[in-house]
C-alpha cells in the first residue's frame, strides 16, 4: 500500500522563543513584586519591570505571529501541519484548564478544610482557641484576623449582566464560524465585530466592579482569603477575556483588511474560537462556585 508523502515544514532557528522566555521572567518577578509593594503601600521598580515584560512579550507576539502567517500565506503548510497546530491548541487549553483548576482547588480547600478546621471542627479545637479564638466558621469570610471588615461581592446586578454577555458572546463567536465555513463573509464580519464589542464591554464592567469594590465594598487583594481568591480568579480571568479579546481583534484586521481565511484554511481563526469557548466555559464556572455559592 502507498501512501502520498506530505512535506512538513521546519522553519529555520528562530529568536522569538528565548525573547519570549525573557518576557515572561520579566512579568513573573515583576508582577509578584507589583502586588507585593500594593499590599504594602509601597512604591518600587516592580511596576516597570512587569511593563517591560509586558511589552516584550507584546513585540515576541507581533513577530512570531507575522512570521507564521507569513508562512501560511506562502503555502508552506500540509495537512500535517494543520493537525501539529490542532494538537498543539488542544494542550495549550489543557494547560490552561489545570492553571485554573489550581485555583478552584485552592478556593475548594479554603471553604471544605480550612475553614471548618479554624471553626474547631473534627479534633481542631485546640488549634481554633490557640489561633482565632473568635473565628466564625462562615464563608464568605468578611472578617481578617486584624478586625478588619470587608463584604461579599453578591452575584447579581454586574456579575449577571457579564455572564450574560459572555454567553451571548459564544452565540455570536459561533455565527461568524459558521459564516466563515460557508464562506458568508459579511456574516462572519457582522458576528466577529459583535462579538469583539461584546468582549470589550465585559471587560469594562469588570473595571467597574472592582472599582465598585475597593471604594464602596471595601473589597481588596488584601481581604483575606476571601478576597485573594475572588481577585485571583476574576483577575486572572479577565486578563483572558483581554488576550482572548487582542486575538479577535486580530482576526477580525485578517479577515477585513487582508481577505484571509477560506472555509478549508483557516486554523487561526479556529484556535481564537476554542479559546474564546473556553474562556467563557471558566467564566460560568467562576460565577457560581464564586459569585452564586
Amino acid at each position: 500500500m502507498s501512501s502520498e508523502y506530505q512535506k512538513y515544514y521546519v522553519p529555520a532557528q528562530s529568536p522569538w522563543p528565548i525573547v519570549g522566555a525573557i518576557g515572561l521572567f520579566c512579568i513573573a518577578f515583576g508582577a509578584g513584586g507589583y502586588v507585593n509593594d500594593v499590599t504594602k503601600g509601597e512604591s518600587g521598580f516592580s511596576g516597570y519591570l512587569l511593563l517591560a515584560g509586558i511589552l516584550t512579550i507584546i513585540f515576541m507576539l507581533v513577530g512570531w505571529f507575522r512570521n507564521v502567517i507569513d508562512e501560511s500565506m506562502s503555502g508552506m503548510y500540509s495537512a500535517q501541519m494543520d493537525r501539529s497546530f490542532k494538537q498543539g491548541m488542544s494542550w495549550f487549553i489543557f494547560s490552561e484548564v489545570m492553571f485554573f483548576g489550581a485555583f478552584f482547588g485552592a478556593l475548594f480547600y479554603a471553604r471544605m478544610f480550612s475553614v471548618p478546621w479554624l471553626g474547631g471542627a473534627s479534633n481542631n479545637l485546640s488549634t481554633h482557641e490557640v489561633l482565632w479564638p473568635a473565628f466564625e466558621a462562615i464563608w464568605p469570610l468578611v472578617k481578617t484576623p486584624d478586625g478588619t471588615t470587608t463584604e461579599a461581592m453578591g452575584w447579581t446586578g454586574l456579575p449577571l449582566y457579564n455572564t450574560i454577555i459572555l454567553l451571548i458572546s459564544s452565540v455570536t463567536l459561533h455565527f461568524a464560524h459558521v459564516g466563515l465555513e460557508q464562506n458568508k463573509r459579511s456574516q462572519l464580519k457582522v458576528w466577529l465585530g459583535a462579538t469583539i464589542l461584546l468582549g470589550c464591554i465585559f471587560l469594562v464592567l469588570q473595571v467597574e466592579e472592582y472599582i465598585h469594590a475597593y471604594r464602596e465594598m471595601g473589597l481588596m487583594l488584601s481581604s483575606g482569603i476571601y478576597g485573594n481568591t475572588f481577585f485571583l480568579l476574576t483577575g486572572f480571568h479577565g486578563l483572558h477575556v483581554t488576550l482572548g479579546t487582542i486575538m479577535l481583534i486580530i482576526m477580525f484586521f485578517r479577515i477585513v483588511l487582508k481577505e484571509h481565511f477560506t472555509p478549508e484554511n483557516h486554523f487561526g481563526f479556529q484556535a481564537t474560537s476554542w479559546y474564546w469557548h473556553f474562556v467563557d466555559v471558566v467564566w460560568v464556572c467562576l460565577f457560581i462556585f464564586v459569585y452564586i455559592l
